[in-house]
């Protein structure tokens, strides 16, 4: 046997052996993410409950359209509200992450609604589908605190960081109670992110090898992942979007943010923080990130007097 016949049956098996692992991980890896909860939360930050800051809240479960529990936050304005700020986190993240924005949101006289997405923190659920389902998760907080004869809504904006962000676009692009919506280090493409997210963990850019892990992935959660594109979605949001992304972001690269923006309807922003990463976005934003995000939803959210 020639070394040229050794090389190609080493390559033929290592193919194999990769695909078939790929096979089996891939999908768990994409549609079952680390679910980070109040003890993971607890090694990192003080900030774990409404209460840690100083902020009243209502503790409350919302059911999905299929009966998944969704685990929420309420924290009231004050006075009378100069509107409400959904918060979507990103994945495997769950709505602690969303606290510190809150107390500013609250401070400046919103309704702030939090929740962890399906199949992360405390919410059940089995797959993460990066806003296939997860859009209408919304609409259903949105009918529910419309329901409510207690409560002032007004205005609604949403405010969504990495895969929320990606969540928040397909939402404004459907439902038209959305007045605004903040996006934070979203994505443009499932299909885009995840081939970066496969260069990362098995260092191969094959395209076939990605499309295994997708084709078996949507089998199992009954998705379709070339519809979870905010690139295409944001073609149908017709209500101001502030795009906010780090330039130094490695897990999900700002061109991807530049290129919804493109695409994206006037009126729109975009700040690109320099040197921020993916999860840094406020401290290297300082005060500024509050200021901006503030003055947004002041703009596109508040009540005329």
């Amino acid at each position: 046997m020639t070394i040229l016949a050794i090389v190609l049956i080493f390559l033929v098996l290592f193919m194999v052996v990769i695909s078939t692992v790929l096979l089996v991980i891939g999908p768990v890896m994409l549609l079952q993410p680390h679910r980070r909860t109040h003890e993971y939360y607890k090694h990192i930050t003080t900030i774990l409950h409404p209460s840690d800051i100083g902020l009243q809240h209502e503790q409350l479960t919302l059911k999905t359209a299929e009966g998944i529990a969704l685990n929420c936050w309420l924290i009231r304005a004050k006075d009378r509200p100069r509107g409400t700020v959904i918060f979507l986190h990103g994945v495997s993240e769950c709505m602690i992450v969303g606290l510190p924005l809150a107390r500013r949101l609250h401070d400046e006289g919103y309704h702030v609604f939090l929740y962890d997405s399906r199949r992360h923190g405390d919410s059940g659920g089995h797959f993460c589908t990066y806003g296939f389902y997860e859009k209408h998760d919304t609409t259903t907080v949105m009918n529910a605190l419309l329901a409510r004869t207690d409560l002032e809504v007004g205005r609604i904006g949403l405010f969504g960081t990495s895969m929320g962000a990606a969540v928040a676009i397909q939402v404004a692009a459907l439902d038209s109670r959305v007045a605004g919506v903040v996006a934070e280090s979203g994505f443009a493409t499932l299909r885009g992110v995840y081939d970066e997210y496969q260069k990362r963990m098995v260092k191969l850019p094959w395209h076939y090898l990605r499309n295994l892990v997708i084709r078996r992935s949507e089998a199992i959660a009954h998705f379709k992942a070339s519809a979870v594109s905010p690139l295409e979605a944001v073609r149908n949001v017709h209500v101001p979007i502030f795009f906010l992304h780090g330039t130094a972001d490695n897990l999900i690269k700002a061109r991807y943010t530049e290129r919804v923006f493109a695409n994206a309807n006037e009126p729109k922003e975009l700040w690109l923080i320099e040197g921020a990463r993916h999860n840094d976005m406020a401290e290297v934003g300082g005060e500024e990130y509050y200021r901006r995000i503030l003055g947004f939803f002041n703009r596109t959210l508040s009540v005329p007097a």
